[in-house]
């Protein structure tokens, strides 16, 4: 665990950042009295699951389209919006 001051706050930020991101605590000083410590932030590890993001995409009942179909349903949108003088 390393040691930083209130004034080394200003003017080593940089190196905090660092060290912070490489896991490390840093303790804070202020006034030659240690009133905290700097943590650095959690990591989540977020774990993908393929069967449950299938089952999620089967109950929602999407229909398949095409492209040609997703460009027609587009463009019928951007009539609608925007009139007929849309190129």
């Amino acid at each position: 665990m390393q040691n930083i001051t209130t004034t080394d706050l200003r003017t080593k930020s940089s190196e905090l950042i660092e060290t912070l991101k490489r896991g490390n605590k840093v303790s804070l000083i202020h006034r030659s009295k240690l009133v905290g410590e700097i943590l650095p932030a959690k990591k989540e590890l977020k774990v993908f699951d393929a069967k449950a993001f299938r089952k999620a995409v089967i109950k929602l009942n999407l229909r398949q389209t095409t492209y040609e179909e997703r460009d027609r349903i587009y463009r019928e949108h951007l009539m609608k919006k925007y009139g007929k003088n849309l190129r």
